[in-house]
C-alpha cells in the first residue's frame, strides 16, 4: 500500500478543529431527528456516507491511485466497519434514553478501556499515574449510573441510554484496535471507504435482520445525511487522517473536548440542564481519562 504526503501542520490543524466541531453536533442531530428507530438512522447515515465517498474513490480506483489490498486486510477492514457500525448504533439508542451530556461523557471514555485491553493483551505497560486515572474515570461512571438513576420526561430509562454509551466505548475500541495498523499503510479514502462500506452493510443487515419497517420522516433524512457528512465523514475521517502523523495520546485527548461542546449545545437547545451531582461525576470521569494519557505509556 502506497505513503501520502506529509500534510503540513496548518492543515492538520485545520483538519482537526473542524473535525472535533462536528462531533459536539452529533447528538444534537440525533435528537433533532425526532422519533425515528436508532437503527433506521444508523441506516441513513453510514448508507449517505458511502454515497458521498463513492464517486471519489471511483475515480481514484479507475485512475490506480490505490494499490491492491491483501485479503487479510481486506477482511480486516470489514470487521472495523463492523464494529463500527455497532458503535454508531449503540450510541444512537443510548440518546433515545439518557441525556445528551450523559451518552456524550460515558462514550468517551474508550481510552479508558483501551488501556484495560492493551494491558490484558500485554501490548503495552502503563505508568501508575496512567492506572490512577482509570480508577478515577471508573468511580465517576459508577457515580453518574447513581446519580442519573431516576427517569425524567426527556430521558426516560438513563441507566439503560448509559449502558448503551458504554457499549458505544467498547464497540469503538475494537474498531480501533482493528483499524489501526490498516491506517499506516492504506491511502487515506481507501481506507475510509472500504470501513465505512463495512459499517453500512452492517447496519443494514441489522435492520432488515430484526424485520423492522422503512420509515423515517423528512427530518429524519436529513439529519441522518447530516450526520454522514459531518461527524463521520469530517469528524471520524479527520481523526483517521490525523492518526498517521499526530499522536493517538493527543487525538484521544482532543476527543474529550467533545462532550463540553454537546453538554453547551444541548442546554441552549434542549433545556437539557445537568444537576449539580451529574456535573460533579461527568467532571471525574474527564479528569480520570485525562489523566490517563497524561500519564503516558511505557513499552514493554
Amino acid at each position: 500500500m502506497s505513503s501520502e504526503s506529509i500534510p503540513s501542520t496548518l492543515k492538520l490543524s485545520a483538519l482537526l478543529l473542524f473535525g472535533m466541531a462536528s462531533f459536539a453536533f452529533a447528538p444534537i442531530l440525533v435528537r433533532f431527528a425526532g422519533d425515528v428507530h436508532p437503527l433506521m438512522l444508523a441506516v441513513i447515515r453510514t448508507v449517505s456516507a458511502v454515497i458521498m465517498l463513492l464517486p471519489f474513490w471511483l475515480s481514484k480506483r479507475a485512475n490506480n491511485e490505490f494499490p491492491a489490498w491483501e485479503k487479510k486486510d481486506i477482511w480486516l477492514s470489514v470487521a472495523a466497519g463492523a464494529f463500527l457500525g455497532l458503535h454508531f448504533i449503540s450510541w444512537f439508542f443510548s440518546l433515545a434514553y439518557t441525556s445528551v451530556a450523559s451518552a456524550s461523557v460515558l462514550v468517551t471514555i474508550h481510552p479508558i478501556i483501551l488501556i484495560v485491553v492493551e494491558s490484558v493483551m500485554r501490548t503495552n505497560r502503563f505508568k501508575v499515574l496512567t492506572w490512577f486515572g482509570v480508577f478515577v474515570a471508573f468511580s465517576g461512571s459508577i457515580i453518574l449510573s447513581f446519580v442519573d438513576s431516576e427517569p425524567v420526561v426527556a430521558t426516560p430509562n438513563p441507566a439503560l441510554g448509559n449502558a448503551f454509551a458504554i457499549m458505544a466505548a467498547i464497540f469503538f475500541v475494537f474498531y480501533i484496535l482493528l483499524s489501526r495498523k490498516l491506517r499506516y499503510k492504506a491511502r487515506w479514502l481507501d481506507f475510509v471507504f472500504r470501513v465505512y462500506a463495512g459499517t453500512a452493510v452492517t447496519c443494514v443487515i441489522l435492520f432488515f435482520g430484526l424485520g423492522l419497517p422503512i420509515q423515517a420522516a423528512p427530518i429524519a433524512i436529513v439529519c441522518g445525511i447530516l450526520l454522514a457528512a459531518g461527524p463521520q465523514i469530517l469528524g471520524h475521517g479527520s481523526v483517521n487522517y490525523s492518526v498517521k502523523y499526530v499522536s493517538p495520546t493527543l487525538l484521544s485527548t482532543l476527543i474529550l473536548a467533545e462532550p463540553v461542546f454537546a453538554i453547551l449545545l444541548a442546554i441552549a437547545l434542549f433545556s437539557e440542564i445537568p444537576t449539580l451531582a451529574e456535573i460533579l461525576a461527568m467532571s471525574t470521569i474527564l479528569f480520570g481519562v485525562m489523566l490517563t494519557w497524561i500519564g503516558g505509556t511505557k513499552k514493554n
